[in-house]
């Protein structure tokens, strides 16, 4: 189904926030920032994936739906198009920006798919989540969810190269269900993209 809206100021128009949606930004002047622009109700369990990885010392960006049972379409502003205020604020200010989304199982309930225009990272994120015995593949350009884009809010920090994550729906259920293995993904992660030292 098609987006109901393209961008903030149609959403803000017709929803209410703190009702309908919130949003949520923690700015902490870091090289990078975690955003997750459909969360919530949205695509669940995306907040609190984002919030894991970006800990206390990452910016942090939320877009959350709050009403449950609401289609995904009705709250979701794709991300090229995405331009809530807060969150140009937050994605401007940091070199890199890692964008959190969930994607539905279609087959495959485990694999991650990381795609983005920071290339560097995207492989190296692969090869940590592999590592954490984690399935992880690299979205190509031109690939479906790719996160290539140059509008794509990933790519849209001071490096114009960033990373996104699509992780299906059955892998978020058990993320949100499971604080260790939460953990043990959120810090594979954080060894890809260079936030988190390894040992």
């Amino acid at each position: 189904m098609k987006d109901w809206y393209d961008c903030f100021s149609q959403l803000s128009q017709n929803e209410r926030e703190g009702i309908d949606f919130r949003r949520i930004a923690v700015e902490r002047r870091s090289k990078l920032a975690v955003v997750a622009p459909h969360a919530g109700e949205i695509e669940p369990h995306t907040s609190i994936i984002a919030r894991m990885i970006a800990g206390e010392k990452l910016s942090l960006y939320l877009f959350e739906g709050l009403r449950p049972h609401r289609d995904h379409c009705e709250l979701h502003i794709t991300s090229e198009k995405f331009d809530e205020p807060s969150a140009a604020a937050i994605v401007s200010g940091a070199d890199t920006v890692l964008g959190i989304h969930g994607r539905a199982d279609k087959g495959d309930g485990a694999t991650t798919w990381v795609g983005g225009l920071d290339f560097q990272r995207r492989d190296k994120v692969v090869a940590a989540l592999l590592k954490a015995e984690f399935s992880a593949v690299i979205r190509q350009p031109g690939e479906s969810l790719a996160g290539a884009a140059p509008k794509n809010i990933c790519n849209r920090g001071k490096t114009h190269a960033g990373i996104q994550l699509e992780i299906p729906r059955s892998l978020r259920d058990q993320l949100a269900g499971d604080f260790e293995k939460l953990s043990k993904f959120a810090h594979a992660i954080g060894v890809g993209v260079g936030a988190t030292e390894s040992g």
